[in-house]
Formats: structure tokens, sequence, C-alpha cells
């Protein structure tokens, strides 16, 4: 293999990654629109003997076992999966009121990682809340973790999260001075968009985050960011470079819509547009 077609071959599976793909298939094409093949008969099984009827226990064995302690709930809680709650309403009800009782941060990322209400929590590796610096003036919030932030427990540390950092190093800024997070903390199988539901499940915990963090700027990285935090339904093609206002909880602040960076690595001229977004960032801050 030669130099340019092993670069090539590494950039392909850079892109599969990137993309979630984490398993690979057979050569040999499936056909499942083919007949299933004939069951073939089933040898005679022999007839199962008839159990015996149980002895009843001597009374004192009784008197024992009626004493005996109970298992406790929490043994071997870490072992079990918790099913979560019936509806998506009673989730997001859940949601609202574990996220009301956050006085921190770190109270938010902890009661988070409890809750049970949401069911990408059974398949994510682990919970990505958030990196960066709290008290930074700006707040970027994304859609969803992929597979390298699924791994690490961070948002934003793949390729799009690379190119984030170098679009924030390009007008001043970098871990020290913005705060980074998602709207869903947990990464979708297979990288597919989250649904509605499992967005509105999310969402409680990521208002009272940015109302913990306080920023002075927001910035909602893609249309699915934009449309669940600023109550639009203009695509980002159209949402894009126009401000906002959003009320934290506590006061109003602005917020603005930009690309996601994933969909400026599919289309790279879209950067222009992107780059004057970042410009007029870096304008609100220097306010």
């Amino acid at each position: 293999m030669t130099a340019a077609n092993e670069k090539a071959v590494r950039e392909i599976l850079a892109f599969y990654q990137e993309a979630g793909v984490d398993a690979v298939v057979g050569e040999t094409p499936v056909d499942r629109l083919a007949d299933p093949p004939p069951e073939l008969p089933r040898p005679a099984q022999p007839k199962p003997a008839q159990p015996k009827p149980a002895q009843p226990k001597p009374a004192a064995s009784v008197a024992a076992a009626s004493r005996a302690p109970f298992p406790s709930d929490s043994a071997g809680a870490g072992h079990r999966a918790s099913a979560p709650p019936a509806t998506p309403e009673i989730a997001v009800m859940a949601a609202r009121e574990a996220a009301r009782t956050a006085a921190s941060l770190d109270d938010l990322r902890t009661i988070l990682d409890r809750f049970e209400g949401c069911a990408l929590r059974m398949t994510a590796t682990q919970l990505a809340f958030a990196r960066g610096t709290p008290q930074a003036r700006v707040m970027f919030v994304g859609e969803a973790p992929g597979y390298e932030e699924d791994k690490s427990g961070l948002p934003f540390v793949g390729r799009s999260g690379q190119l984030l950092d170098r679009m924030l190093a390009a007008i001043g800024l970098d871990e020290s001075s913005a705060y980074i997070a998602n709207i869903v903390p947990w990464r979708p199988p297979g990288n597919r968009t989250p649904t509605p539901q499992e967005s509105a499940i999310c969402l409680p915990f990521t208002l009272r985050q940015i109302e913990l963090a306080d920023p002075d700027v927001l910035v909602c990285l893609g249309g699915p960011s934009a449309q669940t935090l600023l109550n639009i339904r203009d695509g980002i093609t159209k949402s894009r470079g126009r401000w906002y206002p959003f009320q934290t909880g506590t006061r109003e602040i602005r917020a603005l819509a930009t690309f996601h960076p994933a969909f400026l690595l599919r289309s790279p001229l879209q950067k222009r547009l992107a780059w004057r977004d970042f410009q007029a960032i870096k304008k609100a801050l220097a306010l």
C-alpha cells in the first residue's frame, strides 16, 4: 500500500469513527428478503420425570426461615438496570424537580449522573457533562456527545471539538474563558439525532446548568440547540448570526445561533459565515 493510499484509509476510518460507526459487517451480503430455510424435524424429547411432592419442612426450619432478614434494596443496586419512567411526561416532570434541587454545578452533575428518567444513560458509556470554566462569560451549547465524547466523558473533544477549539482560539478564547456543554449529556446509539422526547427530558438540566453558570453570552451550536433553547422554528441557515433574548431564570442575556462544528466539517464553505458569527461573539464580549 502506498503512503497516499494509507493516508486515505486513515482518513476514512477517522470519518467513520466520528460518525459513530463502531461495528463491522461480513463481506458476504445477506438477503433479508429470502424465504427462511425449512425447519429440520426435531428429535423426540424424552418425557420429563414427574417431580416428587414437596416434603413439609420441619417446624424449626420454617421458624428459622421466617426470622431470616430480607436482602437490602441497596445490595447489588449497581448491577441492576433501572427502567425509565413510564411516559416522557413523567420523566420531564421528574427532571424539573431534580434539576430544581441543584444548588451548584457540582450538585447538578451528581443529580444528573443518578437520574434514571432518560433511557440514553443505559446505552451510553458515561455522562459527558461539560468542559471549560463555569465562571466564563460565554457558554456554548451543542446537541449531544459523539463517540469520542462518550469515551472521555467530556463534550466536544472529537474532530468537531478540535475545530471548535481552533475557532475559539481565533477570537482569543480557550477552555479558561469558555464553558461548553450539550442539550443531551449522553451519547445516542450510533450518534443518531436525539428524539424530541429525549431532548425535552434533558432540557430542565441544561436550563439549570445555564442558570448556575450565569454567562453573559449564550451560543447555540447547531439548529437543534437553537430551536430547543431559543424556542424558534427557523432552521440554522436562517437563524444563524441573529441575537435573541434569553432568560436564564435570574436575568436576561444575549444568545446567538451559529453552525455546529460538525456541520462545518461537512460543509467547509460555510466557515466564512461562522467566522462572522464568532467575530460578533468577540465584539459582544468586549462590551
